[in-house]
Protein backbone atom coordinates (compact mmCIF):
# COMPACT_ATOMS: atom_id res chain seq x y z
CA UNK A 1 0.00 0.00 0.00
CA UNK A 2 1.23 3.45 -0.91
CA UNK A 3 0.68 6.30 1.55
CA UNK A 4 2.32 9.61 2.34
CA UNK A 5 3.53 12.81 0.72
CA UNK A 6 7.18 13.28 -0.24
CA UNK A 7 9.20 16.13 -1.73
CA UNK A 8 11.76 15.12 -4.34
CA UNK A 9 13.62 16.60 -7.27
CA UNK A 10 13.96 15.62 -10.90
CA UNK A 11 17.58 15.63 -12.02
CA UNK A 12 18.94 17.12 -15.26
CA UNK A 13 18.44 13.79 -17.05
CA UNK A 14 14.70 13.74 -16.12
CA UNK A 15 15.16 11.00 -13.51
CA UNK A 16 13.05 10.91 -10.36
CA UNK A 17 13.99 8.86 -7.31
CA UNK A 18 10.96 7.10 -5.89
CA UNK A 19 10.92 7.28 -2.07
CA UNK A 20 12.42 4.10 -0.62
CA UNK A 21 9.38 3.08 1.42
CA UNK A 22 7.19 3.30 -1.71
CA UNK A 23 9.63 1.23 -3.76
CA UNK A 24 8.99 -1.88 -1.66
CA UNK A 25 5.41 -2.17 -2.90
CA UNK A 26 6.19 -0.93 -6.41
CA UNK A 27 8.69 -3.54 -7.55
CA UNK A 28 11.40 -3.16 -10.19
CA UNK A 29 9.04 -2.35 -13.07
CA UNK A 30 5.97 -0.13 -13.24
CA UNK A 31 3.78 1.81 -15.66
CA UNK A 32 3.74 5.62 -15.78
CA UNK A 33 0.91 7.52 -17.47
CA UNK A 34 -1.14 10.70 -17.53
CA UNK A 35 -3.31 11.31 -14.51
CA UNK A 36 -6.28 13.51 -13.81
CA UNK A 37 -5.65 17.09 -12.63
CA UNK A 38 -2.37 17.45 -14.61
CA UNK A 39 -0.32 14.96 -12.62
CA UNK A 40 1.30 11.65 -13.52
CA UNK A 41 0.34 8.27 -12.12
CA UNK A 42 2.76 5.42 -11.44
CA UNK A 43 1.17 1.97 -11.21
CA UNK A 44 2.64 -1.35 -10.13
CA UNK A 45 2.37 -3.70 -13.12
CA UNK A 46 -0.41 -5.79 -11.52
CA UNK A 47 -2.54 -2.71 -10.77
CA UNK A 48 -1.96 -1.40 -14.29
CA UNK A 49 -3.09 -4.68 -15.82
CA UNK A 50 -6.33 -4.53 -13.80
CA UNK A 51 -6.95 -0.93 -14.83
CA UNK A 52 -6.20 -1.70 -18.49
CA UNK A 53 -8.84 -4.47 -18.46
CA UNK A 54 -11.41 -2.01 -17.10
CA UNK A 55 -10.45 0.55 -19.74
CA UNK A 56 -10.74 -2.05 -22.50
CA UNK A 57 -14.28 -2.84 -21.33
CA UNK A 58 -15.50 0.74 -21.71
CA UNK A 59 -17.88 1.26 -24.65
CA UNK A 60 -16.07 2.66 -27.67
CA UNK A 61 -19.39 4.08 -28.86
CA UNK A 62 -19.23 6.71 -26.08
CA UNK A 63 -17.04 9.74 -26.92
CA UNK A 64 -16.03 10.33 -23.28
CA UNK A 65 -14.94 6.71 -22.88
CA UNK A 66 -12.96 6.79 -26.14
CA UNK A 67 -11.20 10.01 -25.23
CA UNK A 68 -10.35 8.90 -21.71
CA UNK A 69 -9.02 5.52 -22.84
CA UNK A 70 -6.98 7.10 -25.62
CA UNK A 71 -5.28 9.59 -23.32
CA UNK A 72 -4.54 7.13 -20.52
CA UNK A 73 -3.32 4.26 -22.71
CA UNK A 74 -1.45 6.34 -25.28
CA UNK A 75 0.32 8.17 -22.47
CA UNK A 76 1.44 4.99 -20.74
CA UNK A 77 5.04 3.88 -20.71
CA UNK A 78 6.81 0.96 -19.02
CA UNK A 79 9.46 2.18 -16.60
CA UNK A 80 12.17 0.32 -14.71
CA UNK A 81 13.65 1.46 -11.45
CA UNK A 82 17.43 1.68 -11.59
CA UNK A 83 19.73 0.63 -8.74
CA UNK A 84 19.07 3.96 -7.00
CA UNK A 85 15.29 3.61 -7.33
CA UNK A 86 14.96 6.22 -10.07
CA UNK A 87 12.62 6.26 -13.05
CA UNK A 88 13.04 8.20 -16.27
CA UNK A 89 10.15 10.54 -17.06
CA UNK A 90 9.63 10.93 -20.83
CA UNK A 91 9.46 14.46 -22.20
CA UNK A 92 5.80 14.20 -23.26
CA UNK A 93 4.71 13.19 -19.74
CA UNK A 94 6.93 15.81 -18.15
CA UNK A 95 5.32 18.42 -20.39
CA UNK A 96 1.78 17.14 -19.70
CA UNK A 97 2.23 17.45 -15.93
CA UNK A 98 4.26 20.67 -16.15
CA UNK A 99 6.95 19.18 -13.93
CA UNK A 100 9.79 21.40 -12.93
CA UNK A 101 12.73 20.45 -10.72
CA UNK A 102 10.75 20.10 -7.46
CA UNK A 103 7.96 17.54 -7.36
CA UNK A 104 5.61 15.99 -4.83
CA UNK A 105 5.27 12.22 -4.78
CA UNK A 106 1.94 11.16 -3.31
CA UNK A 107 1.05 7.64 -2.15
CA UNK A 108 -2.59 6.78 -2.93
CA UNK A 109 -3.23 3.22 -1.79
CA UNK A 110 -2.72 1.27 -5.05
CA UNK A 111 -0.87 3.93 -7.06
CA UNK A 112 1.54 6.85 -6.79
CA UNK A 113 0.89 10.33 -8.15
CA UNK A 114 3.68 12.67 -9.24
CA UNK A 115 2.88 16.39 -9.18
CA UNK A 116 4.77 19.57 -9.86
CA UNK A 117 5.39 20.82 -6.30
CA UNK A 118 3.65 24.19 -6.76
CA UNK A 119 0.62 22.61 -8.46
CA UNK A 120 0.33 20.11 -5.60
CA UNK A 121 0.56 22.85 -2.95
CA UNK A 122 -2.17 24.85 -4.66
CA UNK A 123 -4.40 21.81 -5.17
CA UNK A 124 -3.85 20.62 -1.63
CA UNK A 125 -4.63 24.02 -0.06
CA UNK A 126 -7.78 24.40 -2.16
CA UNK A 127 -8.95 20.89 -1.31
CA UNK A 128 -8.19 21.25 2.41
CA UNK A 129 -10.59 24.20 2.53
CA UNK A 130 -13.35 22.04 1.03
CA UNK A 131 -12.79 18.85 3.04
CA UNK A 132 -15.81 19.34 5.29
CA UNK A 133 -18.15 19.77 2.34
CA UNK A 134 -16.52 16.84 0.55
CA UNK A 135 -17.04 14.60 3.56
CA UNK A 136 -20.72 15.46 3.58
CA UNK A 137 -21.09 14.63 -0.11
CA UNK A 138 -19.16 11.36 0.28
CA UNK A 139 -21.34 10.21 3.18
CA UNK A 140 -23.81 8.73 0.69
CA UNK A 141 -20.99 6.47 -0.54
CA UNK A 142 -20.50 5.11 2.96
CA UNK A 143 -17.35 7.05 3.81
Amino acid sequence: MFIGEYSHTIDSKRRLAIPSNLRKSLGKKAVLTRGIDSCLVLYPVKEWEELAKKLEALPTSKPDARGFVRLILSGAVDVSLDKLGRILIPDYLNEYAGLKKNVSVIGLSNKIEIWDEEKWKNYSKRTEKEIGDMAGRLEELGI
